[in-house]
């Protein structure tokens, strides 16, 4: 599945299709720290196409498998300046600069994949315990399923009440693999 998850990612087809819903976005998901064994590391980056040089999320997933073939994408937040790491294919090296000890976990933010029949995998973060306060929500969900040349993402904020107060109401961003790493 790492490398499935591993490349550039883009939404632009299902934005030109759906221009009400859903904007064309470049998703990026560089391998990192290869060399370590407690799983595979990801850079991940997300930016609207037109702005690659101003990424709205720059995260760091550690993908490893659990119990019973479950593969949790364990979710991070990294150390400031967050700038550096822009469009890292072009500067690798920059996280040999950092240690895993250096970023942040976010709670209750991990996704666990189940493979399914067909190959694919899907899951969900699990509960109410990862923290949003975007736009007034109090947590948010995530539901991803993972192909070969597509990643399906549904991320959402909700309230206390069970309101969503943001993402996509229609269903996940469907991002096309372009680039393999």
């Amino acid at each position: 599945m790492t490398a499935w998850m591993s490349g550039s990612f883009s939404s632009a087809a299902q934005a030109a299709a759906d221009t009400v819903n859903y904007f064309p976005i470049h998703l990026e998901m560089y391998p990192i720290w290869q060399d370590r064994t407690d799983g595979a590391w990801l850079y991940v980056e997300q930016a609207v196409e037109t702005s690659l040089e101003r990424p709205y999320r720059q995260r760091v997933y550690r993908l490893a498998e659990e119990e019973n073939g479950v593969i949790s994408s364990t979710v991070y937040t990294l150390p400031e300046p967050l700038d550096r790491f822009i469009q890292v294919h072009d500067n690798p090296v920059i996280f040999e600069t950092i240690t895993p000890d250096s970023l942040s976990l976010r709670n209750g933010c991990a996704i666990f994949l189940t493979r399914n029949e067909d190959g694919s995998f899907t899951g969900s973060t699990i509960g109410t315990d990862c923290v949003s306060t975007l736009h007034g929500a109090t947590h948010a969900s995530s539901e991803v399923t993972v192909t070969d040349s597509l990643l399906t993402s549904w991320d959402r904020g909700w309230d206390d009440d069970g309101n969503q107060i943001w993402g996509v109401t229609t269903g996940g961003y469907q991002f096309m693999k372009v680039t393999d790493f």
